[in-house]
C-alpha cells in the first residue's frame, strides 16, 4: 500500500483530521473532506501587536505575511492533503494559533515544507519566520536556533509490521534494519547507542518513505517519536503497530532565530495562554488526539 494512498485515506479513516478555515470562522465548516471541524477552536486575531526588540517580528510585520516551516507527511501532526493542498494537524493548528496571537490570520500564512535536516538552515537563513514540526529541543540545536515551548512532550518508539513479534523494544534491534529521517534526533540516538549495526541504519528525507519501506519489508522498524508513529499505525492498523515502549523524552519546541529573545518570549506567552484557557487541549483533541493517544500540555521552559 502506497503512503500517498494512506495519507488520502486519513481524511475518511479513523484518524480524521480537520483543516482550519479563516480565522474567527468555523474551521472547515463548508469543506468537502467530511471532517469534524466543530471540534477545532477558532483563533482571535490580535490587533496592533508589537514585539519590541524583535528583528524577526519587524520583518514579518513589514511584509504583512508569515512564512512558517512545517512537515507535510506526519498524520495527526503536519499533513498536506494531496487533493486540496491544505495542511492540517496538531502542529499546523499550533502554528495558526501563534500566528493569530501575532496578528496574522490564515490568509496571511504561507506554510512551507522543510525536512528535518534543513530546519536550522531554514531558520537561520530567514527562509521561514518560525518552524513548527515535531522539532525536538536540544542543547546542540540551541547553538544555532532558539525554541519557544515546549508545546508537546513525545517519546521515541518503534513502528513495526503487525505480525512481527521479534521486536519488542530498543534492546531487540540488533541485526534489524532500522529507518528514520536524516538529521533527526531518533536516528542519532540509534547510532550513538549502537542499537543496531551501522550498516543496518537506513535514512530518508521523509518518515512516509520509511513507512513504505517497512510495509514492503525492506526495513524491519521505523523509529521516531511515538506521536508520529501512532498516526501512521492508525492509518493502517491491519499491517502496522507501535511497540509502545518509549525510550526517550522528546520536547517539541517552536524553532526561532537564535538571538531573537523578544519573539521567543512572546511565543512562550501565547503558548502559555493557550494552555491556560483550554485552547491547547481543544487543538490536541481535534487532531492528534484522534489517534487514541491522550496527552496533557507540558510546562513551558523559558530561558
Amino acid at each position: 500500500m502506497k503512503i500517498r494512498t494512506l495519507a488520502a485515506g486519513l481524511l475518511v479513516g479513523a484518524l480524521t483530521l480537520t483543516a482550519c478555515g479563516k480565522e474567527g470562522t468555523p474551521s472547515g465548516g463548508t469543506g468537502d473532506t467530511g471532517t469534524d471541524a466543530a471540534a477545532l477552536p477558532t483563533y482571535t486575531v490580535a490587533q496592533n501587536v508589537d514585539v519590541a526588540g524583535s528583528p524577526t517580528f519587524a520583518k514579518i510585520k513589514g511584509a504583512g505575511k508569515l512564512t512558517i516551516g512545517v512537515k507535510d507527511d506526519q498524520p495527526g501532526l503536519g499533513l498536506k492533503d494531496p487533493t486540496t493542498g491544505k495542511f492540517q494537524g496538531f502542529d499546523i493548528e499550533i502554528a495558526k494559533m501563534v500566528a493569530a496571537g501575532l496578528g496574522f490570520d490564515e490568509s496571511k500564512i504561507t506554510f512551507t515544507t522543510v525536512d528535518s535536516a534543513a530546519r536550522e538552515a531554514a531558520i537561520t537563513n530567514g527562509n521561514v519566520d518560525y518552524y513548527v514540526g515535531t522539532y525536538t529541543i536540544t542543547d546542540k540545536r540551541k547553538t544555532q536556533v532558539s525554541f519557544a515551548g515546549p508545546y508537546f512532550m513525545a517519546g521515541q518508539d518503534l513502528l513495526v509490521r503487525k505480525d512481527d513479534t521479534s521486536i519488542t523494544g530498543p534492546e531487540t534491534l540488533k541485526g534489524k534494519k532500522v529507518c528514520s529521517v536524516t538529521g533527526s534526533t531518533p536516528i542519532q540516538r540509534v547510532r550513538d547507542q549502537q542499537l543496531t549495526e551501522a550498516g543496518n541504519i537506513v535514512e530518508f528525507q521523509k518518515y512516509s518513505q520509511c513507512v513504505e519501506k517497512l510495509i514492503t519489508k525492506e526495513v524491519d522498524a521505523v523509529t521516531t517519536d511515538d506521536a508520529i508513529l501512532k498516526g501512521f499505525a492508525a492509518q493502517d492498523p491491519d499491517n502496522l503497530k507501535v511497540v509502545g515502549k518509549t525510550f526517550s523524552q522528546e520536547p517539541y519546541g517552536i524553532g526561532l532565530p537564535r538571538d531573537d529573545a523578544a519573539l521567543r518570549g512572546k511565543v512562550d506567552d501565547l503558548l502559555q495562554a493557550a494552555i491556560d484557557d483550554g485552547t491547547w487541549q481543544k487543538i490536541y483533541d481535534a487532531t492528534l488526539g484522534k489517534s487514541g493517544s491522550a496527552a496533557t500540555p507540558p510546562a513551558i521552559q523559558r530561558y
